[in-house]
């Protein structure tokens, strides 16, 4: 058998028995698959970099980033996503020991099991994982998890509706509304059903825009989508979203961007439609403004590592402004990669506003502020 080609479902099978299982014990099946053919597996989800393409080879000015298309052949092992959905992507860097894990929305249309899928990925100055991957070479491995989240659209080809869709993004946080979009207009979802989609995006100047020549042609095209780009100081108002969508607050709205254009979007959706808003958040919202007086310990099996006065922020912001550095992948509240132990303390969670006072809870310190004393295991 070629060691690159694909695993064979009998074989798959027969990997997953029990009996297998016990035999390889404590690395597993797929730790001896991946030493044959990385594209071998029986459970896990690996992926063999295709294509890496620039999307914004002309931003250069300042706050810009690079931007590129990784193109992904998974293995069988691969489910599927849905539109709108994002994956755990695990790459091993090199230099360190530890592999590292970031969160990424699928930009492709929605996926059968084993087929290619695409992440756009911004190169944010921290990140390590996305700088790897914009930077990647074709035949890298990386690690995926199955595609998890809800921030999709909830009908199938079977079952359409004649819902106005209304679409508001900025920056990097265009692609999982790109990947809805693609997947309607790819399963004949256009005008002539009666559909009609509004793309309302904004970025940091044209030459940031990510996917302007495939919104061009998307906007140039008799499909009953309308698409808004705004570029530079341009800011989101609710008077313009009024003048482009009046009835907005009725229409079913998916909106994913940076903390500060997700305010002003669920502003404008308070006190009427909230309802049809969905939000994703690529980072998390600032917290609100709550009880800082007090002290933040951080420890471990009973030792103090760091203590300080409560800033406010959340809790692995303060951790890191004290010199730790706790696990954590998404920095969104999705992936739980930095669950730990509140021992004391009230908190709050920034993306609810929910408030818990309990004790030996498990929180998100990327999504948790601290209100008054509180004191975290890491």
């Amino acid at each position: 058998m070629s060691t690159t080609a694909p695993l064979p479902a009998l074989g798959r099978r027969i990997l997953r028995s029990r009996v297998l299982a016990a035999l390889t014990t404590p690395h597993g099946v797929d730790r001896y698959l991946e030493m044959v053919n990385p594209m071998w597996a029986a459970e896990e989800v690996r992926a063999r970099v295709v294509s890496v393409t620039r999307e914004n080879p002309l931003a250069d000015g300042p706050g810009s980033a690079a931007v590129a298309t990784i193109t992904l052949q998974p293995t069988s092992t691969w489910r599927g996503h849905r539109a709108g959905q994002y994956v755990q992507v695990g790459v091993d860097l090199p230099g360190s020991a530890k592999r590292m894990t970031r969160c990424f929305t699928v930009s492709s249309a929605a996926s059968v099991p084993g087929e290619q899928i695409t992440l756009t990925v911004r190169a944010h100055d921290e990140g390590q994982v996305s700088k790897h991957l914009v930077a990647a070479e074709p035949g890298l491995i990386v690690h995926l998890s199955q595609a998890q989240g809800d921030f999709t659209l909830d009908e199938s080809p079977a079952t359409p509706t004649n819902n106005h869709l209304l679409f508001i993004t900025g920056g990097s946080g265009i692609t999982p509304a790109m990947s809805i979009v693609r997947t309607l207009l790819r399963d004949g979802y256009d005008g002539r059903a009666g559909r009609k989609v509004t793309f309302l995006h904004y970025a940091r100047s044209a030459e940031d825009q990510i996917f302007a020549a495939e919104l061009a042609e998307i906007a140039a095209a008799d499909n009953d989508v309308t698409v808004h780009l705004r570029h530079g100081d341009h800011v989101f108002s609710e008077f313009e979203l009024r003048r482009l969508v009046p009835g907005y607050r009725d229409t079913d709205t998916w909106a994913c961007g940076p903390a500060g254009l997700m305010e002003l979007v669920v502003a404008a959706y308070d006190g009427g439609g909230e309802h049809r808003l969905r939000t994703e958040f690529f980072k998390a919202p600032r917290p609100a403004a709550g009880s800082t007086e007090g002290d933040v310990a951080f420890t471990r099996s009973g030792t103090t590592l760091a203590e300080a006065a409560n800033t406010g922020a959340t809790l692995l912001e303060q951790a890191e402004a004290l010199g730790l550095k706790p696990e954590f992948g998404c920095r969104m509240g999705i992936c739980f990669s930095c669950t730990t132990r509140k021992t004391e303390g009230t908190v709050r969670n920034v993306l609810t506003g929910v408030t818990s006072s309990l004790p030996g809870e498990d929180i998100q310190i990327c999504v948790t502020a601290p209100e008054g004393d509180c004191a975290v295991e890491l």
